[in-house]
Parts: C-alpha cells; sequence; structure tokens
C-alpha cells in the first residue's frame, strides 16, 4: 500500500509540472487588418439568420442613428476568434511546421461600437497571462482582444486559450 501511494503521489506531482515549454509569452500579441463590404456584411447576415436591415438595406441603414450599414457583431466577434484560433494553434509564424493542439474554452465580448462597411478594422489579441494546468496537461493563456475602427473602440475581448503541443507518437 505504501508504494502504490507513492506511485499516486509522484504522478500527482508530476502532473503539476510543465511537460512542455511556454507556448507564448505575456505581451506577445496577433492582429489582421481587414474590412468588411456592404456584400460580405448582407452575405454573413443571411448566413446567420440576422435579418436586421442594418446588415443588409443601405436605405433603412441610412435612417438608423449609425447612417450607414454596419457590420453584425457576430461577424467581427467571429474575425476574432478566427484570428485566436489561426494564430494560437500555429504560433507566431502561420507556415511553423509544429502545430498546436489548441481549444478554444471560453470567449466574453463587449460590442462598443459599430464597424462600418468598407470600413478598415484592426483585429487583435495580447496574451495577458498563462499558467500550466496539470489537470489538463496544457497551458491555460488567457488574451485581450480588441476590434479597432478609425480609432474608436469598436469590440473589447477576453478570451481563455488550452494549448498544448501535439503528441508525437
Amino acid at each position: 500500500t505504501t508504494h502504490a501511494y507513492a506511485g499516486f503521489m509522484s504522478a500527482a506531482i508530476s502532473s503539476l509540472r510543465p511537460t512542455t515549454p511556454p507556448p507564448v509569452r505575456i505581451g506577445e500579441r496577433c492582429s489582421r487588418t481587414m474590412s468588411f463590404t456592404s456584400e460580405s456584411i448582407a452575405a454573413f447576415a443571411s448566413l446567420t439568420g440576422d435579418a436586421n436591415p442594418l446588415h443588409t438595406d443601405a436605405d433603412a441603414a441610412a435612417r438608423s442613428r449609425h447612417g450607414r450599414v454596419i457590420a453584425a457583431g457576430q461577424h467581427t466577434t467571429s474575425q476574432l476568434i478566427g484570428l485566436a484560433a489561426t494564430y494560437f494553434s500555429r504560433g507566431h509564424d502561420a507556415t511553423a511546421p509544429e502545430l498546436r493542439e489548441l481549444l478554444c474554452l471560453n470567449f466574453n465580448f463587449s460590442l462598443k461600437s459599430p464597424v462600418f462597411a468598407d470600413e478598415t478594422a484592426e483585429f487583435s489579441w495580447v496574451v495577458a497571462s498563462l499558467e500550466w494546468s496539470g489537470r489538463l496537461q496544457g497551458w491555460l493563456v488567457q488574451a485581450d482582444g480588441a476590434v479597432m475602427a478609425a480609432q474608436r473602440v469598436c469590440v473589447v475581448a477576453r478570451a481563455t486559450l488550452l494549448i498544448k503541443a501535439f503528441d508525437q507518437g
């Protein structure tokens, strides 16, 4: 019984130690710049079942408080999620051969200002913290995200990601 307990404790303690080096650094940043056309906004709204005329009808949008077509909130946030999934699964080099197992555990978004059709916006994430999880056998990463357009904060975000090295076997 003593040997079984010692073996259990040894395994439990070893799971507390990282098995891979940290995949990212605190302060590490990724970004992409893009714009949505009126056509792409309308297509995304249709695909997601969003019938809000602010995304599909230029005349209706012109009469609104924004005065023109705006991207749906889920359109901008899906681009942020896509950026996180792409960057954190491949690292800083999108052509890197070493892929990582990435699980997007949680995203929180606050929509502050619209992104207008044909407006250039910057989508970005910055690593805020990371810690090893022995239970999950990977690195838990907290990242802060944002969408900026014409010096306006359009979206602020927080992500919790789990990054693991792929098994070599």
